[in-house]
């Protein structure tokens, strides 16, 4: 009998797009968090050298200030996953938490949590965020994580409750009712771990919103990070010109492919592992 992690990749692997987006994103991670050890991040400005085409040294050429894209690019990954994972994290949390005490507990509880993700979700939120990074200081990528995640619950809730309300009609929940084993015991032991792919499919998808969020406000100019975020040189490529001068178009193109490539892996990832926790999907 296969192991857990074996079963897991071998049912990963029928899904040849979802499998390639699980390598992707492994390589990914490995160029933003691993490689940055071992290329060491040049940030010497080089005025001969400045929006120079793709060459031997330079790969993907050199920016406003002559600096080596490559560089940036494998640099400039790791403020871009930072925010995504922890986005997705938090508000994750937020709607698991609420949406299963909400279809659960029912009556009064339901309609006040159902309430408050409604008004949320009437509020448009890259507006609010423009308006909200206007007045708070985002040092670091926690702060805009956090507000990310607070904002980005209440779809995945709603989506978590209507789960709840299914799966509390089950004969396993009402045998744990028999039992008198607990609000929390039912809802955490019982129901959570049997939507887990629900629960991991909901959190890729609100890392994917979390990149939009963050790199639309960055290239506005609201969230002033590192030079080495992929959302800054999309930025500063646009802002210096870098469309207008002949074989510097990487500059701009090289940061928003990294970016596609990022959301393609997490998408492609996303359906693979419906398969992987879905028997109904697996095949033979």
């Amino acid at each position: 009998m296969k192991s857990g992690i074996k079963l897991f990749f071998y049912h990963l692997r029928k899904n040849k797009v979802g499998f390639a987006g699980f390598i992707v994103l492994l390589a990914l991670i490995f160029m933003s968090y691993i490689l940055p050890y071992f290329v060491p991040l040049d940030m010497e400005t080089r005025v001969n050298e400045i929006f120079k085409p793709p060459s031997w040294k330079h790969p993907l050429g050199t920016d406003f200030q002559g600096r080596d894209i490559l560089n940036q690019i494998i640099h400039g990954g790791k403020d871009v996953m930072n925010v995504a994972f922890m986005a997705g994290l938090i508000s994750t949390a937020i709607a698991v938490s609420l949406g299963a005490v909400s279809g659960f507990v029912g009556g009064k509880v339901d309609m006040v949590l159902t309430s408050i993700a409604d008004i949320i979700l009437t509020i448009p939120h890259f507006p609010l965020l423009a308006v909200l990074a206007a007045f708070i200081d985002f040092k670091s990528s926690v702060g805009l994580a956090t507000l990310l995640g607070l904002l980005s619950w209440p779809g995945a809730m709603r989506s978590i409750r209507a789960q709840v309300l299914s799966l509390k009609e089950r004969d396993f929940v009402e045998a744990a009712r028999v039992l008198d084993l607990g609000t929390g015991h039912i809802v955490f032991k019982e129901i959570i771990p049997n939507m887990m792919n629900y629960i991991v499919m909901n959190m890729i998808f609100s890392m994917r919103s979390a990149v939009y969020s963050q790199v639309g406000l960055i290239i506005l100019g609201f969230v002033p990070f590192t030079s080495t975020n992929w959302g800054v040189m999309i930025h500063y490529a646009w802002s210096r010109g870098a469309i207008f001068f002949k074989g510097s178009l990487m500059y701009l193109l090289a940061p928003i492919a990294m970016i596609a490539l990022f959301q393609w892996s997490l998408v492609s990832f996303a359906r693979a592992l419906e398969g992987v926790f879905n028997p109904r999907l697996r095949g033979e």
